[in-house]
């Protein structure tokens, strides 16, 4: 009989709605019910492409005996983590606080006022490497509660004091000078990995926002330093079992130093993101690798993440079945020689094993290796590796597929649209730019409401019951701006408009700049979540700063432009210090000091070739940050065509940047000259 999560929208709730334990969402009837039976509450949060918290369930939930005690003594809480980051950041934080480490799946054990008291991530069925086995946490945390109950609810109200009183220091509401961006570039070379790139060691992430760091420090400065850790690092990447040789994307990130075996879901963020960096990587240095991998990257989301109604779901799965039955992790992915020979006959597989890096022994396990490119002498026929590619592919399709995440996250969706928008505007790719605008007017139509207030989820075109984060209004704000840019269509900066009016309303703190990750009127949860670091993806602070300047930029708002001078405050303060998780911060840091600059294009139409060859040399400028308009000279589409007539007849580009602009120019190779940083 499927418990109540059998009515969720989430994919992750879905999959335990079977389980035998008695779920419950995240609800005020929840904890109501706890309150009731005098019980604790299990909280479990996790996401559906996460592979361990397939194993706890697999061990655990759906384990009958288990059920059962969970039944009798708890009230059992399944939080999707990508529905409810907010619930998800808030005690994380308090685990971090109290294990000095987090990870999914999390397990906290919270009083009926939702006070968290025991803390765990993945806990065994049975005992391991110093580790108790659930059963064991599950009575001891049972016990305490029946014997102890004063001790638990005294450690509950203490990790919640502990948690009020760890403030944010905002630095001086200032943004970082050039200083503080040249500390953070001597910080991030001596955590860069010159052998392997990227930076630290194993695990190893893909650095997305420190990387679009680097290229805008590179443009605004020349820094050869901050160009060449981009690029290495993009090329390790790209050449490396992280990057799907066959298909394109890349899976979450590298267990090991060298890029080679990933942790293979590929997650929509990293896609976008990463997409993104290499056309900007592209449009720095004409590399033929950017190139293809932004495409690639970009093929691959549209063809394996689009949703029936135009948005992009969440992620694939790691594990999928191996042929026998059973999920495994990387199955879908991995090659043996003699899986090699089968499809491409002796001397084909012997040529692909040298190319993609397959040996006998295998660099995964039992033998299986991932495709990766090393770096190799003599050269190889392109035309028969394309043909190996094809046929690889094509026999890769007939596999079992990994699971599919058909959530559509707001924020991620709007990452996909900046990072579709201009791929597509830089390779002459108009389908990229159709699906940006299909999944930009899906989120206007289901995940916006009368208000413009947004809703964090849909799936299968119905609108999630969770508000959006300030992550949702930042991330989705930009992938509109860029779209703006891109097809010269205005209502597309009107709509970021009233997403970053609800920034300034409903995030910000008005006597510090602060921001918040829940609005003001969001569910109280124990403590209001505010995280200014990047973690996977862009933090919410950060994102909606960057967004902010672009906005000011294109309207002349001042309270905008206020409200993010004041947000990149704490960049002052973290970015020398702990530049990796403040990378997007970092990069809009780059592009206020560099204006950012304001282009107008102004033509008789976007056919005209003339004012389509200034708009693309304007897409193209690498200056940090810049704004696009475009559009004919009597247009109201935008505030920056006010004003703004041809120049002899002809069409013209006006740039201007801190109250001051340069003559108006017809000619592309002067636009070039002046936006290239």
């Amino acid at each position: 009989m499927p418990n109540r999560l059998a009515h969720e929208t989430s994919p992750y709730l879905l999959q335990h709605a079977d389980n035998p334990v008695d779920w419950w969402p995240w609800s005020a009837e929840a904890f109501e019910e706890a309150r009731k039976r005098n019980v604790p509450v299990l909280l479990s949060i996790g996401y559906s492409s996460c592979h361990w918290c397939h194993v706890m369930a697999h061990e655990s939930f759906e384990d009958q005996q288990t059920a059962e005690y969970l039944n009798a003594h708890y009230v059992s809480v399944k939080v999707d983590r990508e529905e409810r980051p907010d619930v998800d950041a808030v005690y994380m934080e308090a685990v971090q606080a109290a294990t000095g480490h987090g990870g999914w799946p999390m397990t906290v054990f919270l009083t009926p006022d939702a006070e968290p008291f025991y803390f765990g991530t993945y806990f065994p069925p049975a005992p391991r490497q110093g580790m108790p086995s659930f059963r064991q946490v599950l009575q001891g945390v049972h016990q305490a509660w029946e014997d102890r109950r004063d001790e638990v609810t005294e450690v509950a109200g203490k990790i919640v004091r502990d948690l009020a009183g760890r403030e944010i220091s905002y630095g001086d509401a200032q943004t970082p000078g050039e200083q503080e961006l040249a500390q953070a570039l001597l910080a991030l070379t001596r955590e860069y990995d010159p052998q392997r790139g990227g930076f630290g060691g194993a695990p190893k992430f893909p650095p997305s926002m420190v990387l679009e760091f680097l290229l805008r420090h590179h443009a605004r400065t020349g820094a050869e330093g901050a160009l060449q850790m981009a690029q290495d690092t993009c090329e390790r990447m790209a050449r490396g079992g992280i990057y799907d040789q066959l298909g394109g994307g890349f899976a979450r990130y590298s267990v090991d130093r060298d890029w080679i075996v990933p942790h293979f879901e590929k997650m929509l963020y990293d896609n976008a993101l990463l997409c993104r960096v290499y056309a900007h990587l592209w449009r720095a240095t004409g590399s033929e690798l950017a190139r293809r991998v932004a495409l690639e990257t970009a093929d691959f989301m549209v063809r394996e993440l689009r949703t029936a109604e135009g948005g992009f779901a969440s992620a694939l799965d790691a594990d999928s079945d191996d042929g026998t039955g059973k999920h495994v992790e990387g199955a879908y992915y991995v090659w043996t020689p003699e899986q090699l020979r089968e499809v491409l006959g002796e001397q084909d597989a012997e040529l692909a094993a040298q190319y993609f890096g397959v040996t006998e022994e295998g660099t995964f396990e039992h033998g299986q290796s991932v495709l990766q490119l090393p770096q190799q002498d003599g050269l190889f026929d392109a035309g028969k590796i394309a043909s190996i590619r094809e046929r690889l592919l094509a026999a890769r399709v007939e596999r079992p597929a990994p699971g599919r995440d058909d959530k559509v996250v707001a924020a991620w969706n709007g990452l996909a649209v900046a990072a579709l928008a201009e791929t597509g505007a830089y390779f002459d790719r108009p389908d990229l730019v159709e699906a940006a605008l299909a999944a930009a007017d899906l989120l206007v139509r289901l995940h916006l409401d009368e208000q413009a207030r947004l809703t964090r989820t849909s799936k299968d075109g119905h609108a999630g019951a969770n508000a959006g984060v300030l992550e949702d209004y930042a991330d989705v704000a930009e992938g509109f701006l860029a779209l703006a840019s891109v097809t010269g269509e205005g209502v597309w900066l009107e709509f970021a408009g009233f997403l970053l009016d609800h920034v300034l309303a409903r995030f910000t703190d008005e006597e510090s700049g602060a921001l918040f990750d829940t609005a003001a009127d969001a569910e109280r949860l124990i403590r209001r979540p505010q995280d200014p670091t990047d973690n996977a993806a862009p933090s919410g602070w950060t994102a909606a700063a960057n967004a902010l300047l672009s906005y000011a930029a294109h309207t002349g708002s001042g309270p905008h432009r206020t409200a993010a001078e004041r947000a990149l405050g704490v960049v002052k303060a973290l970015g020398p210090r702990v530049p990796r998780f403040i990378g997007w911060g970092l990069a809009a840091a780059e592009a206020a000091l560099d204006g950012p600059r304001e282009v107008a294009i102004v033509g008789p139409s976007l056919d005209h070739e003339g004012t389509r060859t200034l708009h693309r040399t304007a897409l193209l400028g690498t200056a940090p940050g810049a704004v696009v308009a475009v559009g004919a000279p009597e247009s109201d589409e935008f505030p920056l065509l006010a004003d703004r007539p041809l120049v002899g007849g002809e069409p013209a580009a006006y740039v201007c940047r801190n109250f001051t602009c340069d003559a108006p120019t017809t000619e592309a190779e002067r636009l070039r000259a002046v936006l290239s940083g």
